[in-house]
């Protein structure tokens, strides 16, 4: 944990439904299904990055790999674009191996929901309702779920009280797809 950060670790049982849902729904749509890597998502997003001329910017990573690369490479930022692969198919084998050794989905989903950058220094969803709502994170509404989840894909520029309208579309977002997906 950095210095400075902001961490407090909850149970599962302690984090509202709604706010799980949401990070599955932005983050991970098949994370109840896959064996930790997400073949469909990786060939959308490569599909996707030749389509448009090399931009490989979308995400394919499952929470499970978001979780090992917050947990194992907590220096991802500074990487090198070889680093960067050699790291993804880390990854990749690390959560198959994870995966199967937990073998227990809310397991991996509590670790990856307190460890989480959420902005301004808090790490995980306790430390992210208590920053932004001024609550505990078993209080929080379906909104104010969606307004956390939103965060995670850009921690700075997302911020709900730095930049609100650019959260508020990303909030939007996490609940369109939590509609989609029947949550």
């Amino acid at each position: 944990v950095d210095a400075g950060s902001n961490r407090i670790y909850v149970a599962i049982s302690e984090i509202p439904e709604d706010m799980q849902n949401a990070f599955i729904a932005i983050e991970d749509s098949r994370f109840r299904e896959h064996n930790g890597i997400d073949l469909k998502g990786i060939v959308r997003a490569g599909i996707t990055g030749i389509m448009s001329g090399g931009n490989f910017s979308q995400g394919a990573s499952t929470i499970t790999q978001q979780l090992i690369k917050n947990s194992v490479f907590p220096n991802f930022i500074n990487e090198t674009s070889w680093e960067k692969v050699e790291r993804k198919v880390q990854e990749l084998y690390l959560a198959v191996q994870i995966e199967k050794e937990i073998n227990d989905k809310d397991v991996i989903l509590e670790n990856y929901l307190n460890t989480i950058n959420l902005g301004q220094n808090t790490l995980g969803v306790q430390a992210a309702s208590r920053r932004y709502f001024g609550k505990d994170v078993s209080e929080l509404t379906l909104s104010e779920s969606a307004t956390i989840a939103g965060i995670t894909q850009s921690p700075g520029n997302l911020n709900p009280i730095t930049n609100p309208e650019a959260n508020a579309k990303r909030r939007k977002k996490v609940l369109d797809d939590m509609l989609e997906q029947e949550f």
